[in-house]
């Protein structure tokens, strides 16, 4: 008898934690204060499986070679804008998602999703020079810089054929969407021409480095630069005077995903003003919730000139845009130039 009840409860066991609910959330690294998942799933009863990713392209092979499903994941501006024009997303049901109210308006129209249709925005930001005050002379205002043999081995770049072909188009005096193939050849033998100088290409370990003292300079993103400097006085950041790309990070619903009222849960929690504020203050990105600014104080989060650059900055900023089929010719561009790194 003993036995039955002991086989009895163990079934009891393995069907409670089969019918468990969960979602699958896959994000940048480094993206959330982790601790918030836990408490997502003390207050719904919702487990979370997380798993993360280095770039928009890495995500959308995933879920566009149909292997994978996941119930929410985190892509950029032009990313969100390429999966909604594949049938790659699930419109978002604002009914089900109140605290996206939290939102400044100024954020929910944007050109890679007008409407809104198929994006909550999460945080967004611009792309620069991080830069070591003791490892350089006078203080970075050009994209020439990382051009300059003086950083020789001392340079960091991203890992992301995206962000850096557009900075180096922007170098050659191009707009950061151009899809000339001659705007492109530019870009590629800039690219080339600095190679020798280029210590790594490099993603989240961009951050480890220019604490410790490894590099002199790198191509980061606003958000990665905040962290650094945070954690080092002896770091800097700067958009260059040519110009650069503002971003917008959002949370979307695959249109492959199997909990869909999981994900709504999910990425209600996420907007809430004090979730919204902790995150911020674990990734370090400027975040377009006003009641989690709020939440922070507005003086002290407006005066990080990281986070909020001046209008003069942004009014020299491009928001990328998705290059349909010319994002195989990036993508063939980026592969002749690191295949040999």
């Amino acid at each position: 008898m003993k036995r039955i009840l002991t086989i009895a409860l163990f079934l009891s066991l393995l069907v409670s934690a089969a019918a468990a609910e969960t979602i699958s959330v896959y994000n940048w690294g480094d993206y959330i204060d982790v601790d918030t998942l836990s408490q997502f799933t003390a207050e719904t009863g919702i487990d979370v499986i997380y798993e993360v990713y280095e770039t928009n392209e890495d995500m959308y092979a995933k879920i566009a070679n149909g292997g994978s499903s996941y119930d929410v994941i985190f892509p950029s501006d032009y990313m969100v804008e390429r999966m909604a024009g594949e049938h790659l997303l699930h419109p978002i049901n604002w009914e089900n998602i109140p605290n996206a109210a939290n939102i400044d308006e100024r954020f929910m129209h944007e050109s890679y999703d007008p409407e809104p249709t198929y994006s909550v925005p999460y945080t967004w930001g611009t792309m620069g020079i991080l830069y070591n005050t003791t490892m350089v002379d006078e203080a970075p205002d050009s994209w020439q810089t990382l051009l300059d043999p003086e950083y020789a081995m001392d340079m960091l770049m991203l890992n992301s054929p995206r962000d850096t072909l557009g900075i180096a188009l922007v170098m050659a005096g191009h707009s950061l969407n151009s899809t000339d193939p001659k705007d492109l050849e530019d870009a590629k033998q800039l690219l080339i021409e600095q190679k020798p100088l280029v210590l790594a290409y490099v993603v989240d370990e961009v951050k480890d480095k220019m604490i410790g003292g490894e590099a002199a300079v790198a191509l980061v993103w606003s958000g990665d630069a905040t962290f650094c400097m945070d954690e080092s006085d002896e770091l800097d950041y700067v958009v260059p005077k040519e110009g650069s790309n503002i971003f917008f990070d959002t949370m979307c619903i695959p249109a492959n995903a199997k909990n869909v009222s999981g994900a709504e849960k999910f990425i209600d929690f996420m907007c809430r003003a004090d979730i919204a504020a902790k995150n911020y203050e674990y990734v370090g990105y400027a975040i377009p919730n006003r009641a989690a600014i709020e939440v922070l104080g507005e003086e002290e989060y407006n005066a990080s000139p990281v986070n909020n650059p001046p209008q003069e900055v942004l009014d020299k900023c491009e928001v990328f845009h998705y290059l349909g089929d010319d994002t195989k010719l990036y993508d063939q561009i980026w592969t002749e130039i690191i295949s040999e790194f």
